[in-house]
C-alpha cells in the first residue's frame, strides 16, 4: 500500500524539482553563453581597434602575426576583412573554411561594414552545432574600411554546460533521494495500522468476530478509526453472541415442558375411544409435538454450529474417510446407490463446524427428500484457487424459483410438508460455508431414468490451501 502512497508523491516530488531546475538550467546555460559572446566580442574589439590603426599606417605585420598566434592558441579563426569581404589579416584559410558553415556570417559581417555591433549569432543549446560569430566594425560611420571577423567553435562551452547541467540533475537528485528514504518508512508506519485492519476485516469476513484491530499505533486519526472499529466490532460480537444464547437458551428451556406436555398427551391415548373423533386429534397433537422438538433439536444445534466461528484447513481425504461407509449404510438401506467420485490430495479450507458436518446435512437431504436412486459426491480443483463439492441426485429436484428459495431459513417445499426436517439445514449450512469465504449454491441435479427432467444439486465451492 506504501508502495502506491510513493507512487503518487515521488511523481509530485519530481515534477517540483523539474519545474525548478529546468529554469535554472536554462539560465546558466544563458549565462555561459553571455560569457563567451562577451569574452569574444572583447577579443574583436581590441583587434579592430588595432587593425584601424595598422591599415591606416600600412604596419600590418605584427597585427597579421596576432591573429595567427590566436587561431593557433584558442582554434578561433578570425580575421580582418575589406568592405568587399575579402580577407585582409589573418589566417585567411581556416577563417574561409569556417565561413563556408555558417549561414548567418552574410548577415552578420553586412551589419559590422554599416559600423553596427552584431548580436551573438547561432543557437546556444548544448545539442546544436551552430558557432559563434562575431564582428566588429574597423572605423566609425562613414569611415568604416573593413570588420574583423572571428567565428568560434561551441563545442568546449558545451561541454561545460551539459556538466553543470549533470551537476545540478545531480543536486535534484538528492531531495529526490531523501524524500524516498524518509517517506518509505514513514509512509509504512502511516499505513501500518491501514493493513492491520485490512486483515482484521478479512479475519471477521472469514467469520472470527473476536479479532480487533491494533488501536496503539500509527497516526492519531487512524487510531481513532481502530478504537472506533474495535467498538463497532465489540457491539457486533456481544449482539451475536446474546442472539445465539437467547436461541440455544429459549430451545432448551423449552425443551422440558414441551416433553413434559407431549408425555401428558401420549398419557391419554388408553382413554380414547378407538373409533371416537379424538383419536385422529390425539394424532395430530403428537405430530405436532414431534415436530416442535425436531425444531428445537434444530436450534439448538444451529446455535452450537454458528457459535463457531473459525474456518481451519483439512484433507479432503481425512474428511471421506470418516464419513463415505456411514453414507453408503444409509443409502443402502433407504433403497439407494451411492457414487463418490472425489480426486485424491485436495487441501481446503473447512467452514466452522466442521465441513462433515455440512456434507452430512446434504446427504441427508438427497436420502429423505429427493426420492432418488443414486447419489453422487464429486470434487474438483477449480480455477480461483477453489475446490467445488457437490452432492447430486437422480430424484424429484425443485425447480428455478425453489431453489432461489431453499437456503432461506424455514422454508420447506409444499411437497415436503409430511416429512420430517424444519427447514434449516440448507440455511444453516449456506452461512457455515460462507463463513469460511465459500459459496454455497443450489442447481439441477443427475437426469431422472425416467427421462422426466432432473434430480437436485448442491455445490459448495471452498477456497484452496497450500
Amino acid at each position: 500500500m506504501h508502495r502506491r502512497l510513493l507512487v503518487v508523491l515521488v511523481p509530485l516530488a519530481v515534477l517540483l524539482v523539474t519545474a525548478l531546475g529546468v529554469p535554472l538550467g536554462v539560465t546558466v546555460a544563458e549565462r555561459e553563453m553571455q560569457e563567451v559572446y562577451v569574452d569574444r566580442l572583447d577579443d574583436v574589439g581590441r583587434f579592430a581597434s588595432l587593425a584601424e590603426t595598422a591599415l591606416s599606417t600600412g604596419r600590418t605585420e605584427a597585427l597579421d602575426q596576432e591573429l595567427t598566434r590566436y587561431h593557433a592558441l584558442y582554434g578561433i579563426p578570425a580575421a580582418v576583412i575589406d568592405t568587399s569581404g575579402a580577407v585582409l589579416l589573418g589566417p585567411a584559410g581556416a577563417y574561409e573554411e569556417a565561413a563556408r558553415a555558417e549561414p548567418d556570417l552574410g548577415r552578420i559581417v553586412t551589419a559590422a561594414l554599416a559600423g553596427t555591433r552584431s548580436a551573438p549569432s547561432g543557437e546556444w543549446a548544448p545539442w546544436d552545432d551552430a558557432a559563434l560569430v562575431v564582428a566588429e566594425p574597423v572605423g566609425r560611420d562613414s569611415e568604416v574600411v573593413g570588420a574583423v571577423v572571428s567565428i568560434s567553435d561551441l563545442s568546449r562551452t558545451r561541454e561545460r554546460v551539459l556538466v553543470r547541467w549533470a551537476r545540478l540533475a545531480g543536486l535534484g537528485l538528492l531531495p529526490l533521494l531523501g524524500l524516498m528514504a524518509v517517506a518509505w518508512p514513514v509512509s509504512a508506519w502511516v499505513l501500518r495500522p491501514v493493513r492491520k485492519l485490512d486483515v482484521a476485516t478479512a479475519r471477521i469476513s472469514a467469520g472470527d468476530l473476536s479479532t480487533r484491530a491494533d488501536a496503539e499505533a500509527g497516526p492519531v486519526e487512524l487510531r481513532r478509526l481502530a478504537a472506533s472499529f474495535n467498538t463497532m466490532m465489540d457491539a457486533v460480537e456481544n449482539s451475536a453472541q446474546r442472539q445465539r444464547a437467547f436461541v440455544s437458551d429459549a430451545s432448551h428451556q423449552l425443551r422440558n415442558p414441551l416433553t413434559s406436555l407431549r408425555l401428558a398427551v401420549e398419557s391419554l391415548e388408553p382413554h380414547l375411544r378407538p373409533a371416537g373423533a379424538g383419536q385422529q386429534a390425539y394424532d395430530v397433537a403428537v405430530e405436532e409435538l414431534k415436530a416442535m422438538q425436531r425444531l428445537l433439536n434444530s436450534l439448538q444445534a444451529s446455535a452450537r454450529m454458528e457459535s463457531m466461528r473459525t474456518a481451519s484447513p483439512v484433507d479432503l481425504d481425512a474428511v471421506l474417510a470418516t464419513r463415505v461407509e456411514r453414507w453408503r449404510a444409509l443409502t443402502a438401506a433407504a433403497g439407494q446407490t451411492l457414487a463418490v467420485d472425489v480426486p485424491p490430495g485436495l487441501r481446503l479450507l473447512e467452514p466452522p463446524g466442521g465441513l462433515g458436518s455440512v456434507l452430512d446435512e446434504l446427504i441427508s437431504n438427497a436420502l429423505r427428500l429427493s426420492g432418488a436412486g443414486l447419489v453422487e459426491v464429486s470434487a474438483l480443483a477449480g480455477p480461483g484457487d477453489v475446490v467445488t463439492i457437490a452432492v447430486r441426485d437422480d430424484g424429484q429436484g425443485l425447480d428455478a424459483a425453489e431453489r432461489g428459495k431453499a437456503l432461506a431459513r424455514f422454508w420447506r417445499s409444499p411437497r415436503h410438508q409430511n416429512v420430517a426436517g424444519t427447514g434449516l439445514g440448507l440455511a444453516i449450512c449456506a452461512d457455515l460455508v460462507a463463513g469460511a469465504g465459500g459459496h454455497l449454491r443450489l442447481e439441477e441435479g443427475l437426469p431422472r431414468p425416467d427421462g422426466s427432467g432432473r434430480g437436485f444439486a448442491a455445490v459448495v465451492t471452498l477456497p484452496v490451501v497450500a
